[in-house]
């Protein structure tokens, strides 16, 4: 068997994790699991990547679709943007790895550059007034919470409720901070 070169292992290793990520999650993928997939070494993969959050991290990014958050009125922004969050399986998996990582240094700046560009920047555009960015910084916040209850609490009354209400229900709590 050919032997690879670093970078041509560091693409496999890259290439199975997002692909393992995506499927499974990062807490159901292992380090073992990448590496099996990738035709390597698990030391390999820490050598590469130097944890499994930041390997997660480099394949695996945050970002919504800013379209369809700026092709509806002003009015509709709240219902629109929680129909965004809860329709993309991405997001939970990407949300709770940043979260459960936030203690490590490059982790944490990445979640602060997530939050602002993914959330508060989109919201901020289709904005006015002195409150702009208050607002689009208080509507991630709220938007913030109910992704805490659903997917680190795990409120069981909440993640039972049909997603449509819950659109609906908090797209009107999030319009409050949007157009007061």
């Amino acid at each position: 068997m050919a032997r690879r070169s670093g970078e041509a292992t560091r693409e496999e290793i890259r290439s199975a994790a997002s692909r393992l990520f995506r499927e499974r999650g990062f807490a159901r993928t292992s380090v073992r699991d990448i590496a099996a997939l990738a035709r390597s070494n698990p030391a390999l993969v820490i050598r590469h990547f130097g944890t499994k959050e930041l390997l997660f991290l480099e394949t695996v990014d945050l970002s919504l679709d800013d379209e369809p958050l700026l092709d509806v009125p002003l009015e509709q922004l709240g219902e629109r943007f929680v129909e965004r969050l809860l329709a993309d399986d991405d997001i939970r998996g990407v949300y709770l790895a940043l979260v459960r990582g936030s203690n490590e240094e490059q982790i944490r700046v990445r979640l602060q550059k997530i939050h602002e560009g993914t959330f508060v920047a989109p919201v901020r555009a289709r904005l006015s007034g002195a409150d702009a960015d208050l607002r689009a910084r208080l509507a991630a916040a709220v938007v913030g919470g109910l992704l805490y209850a659903l997917w680190v609490v795990g409120d069981e009354r909440l993640v039972a409720t049909d997603p449509r209400e819950l659109v609906v229900r908090y797209g009107a709590l999030l319009q409050q901070v949007l157009t007061p």
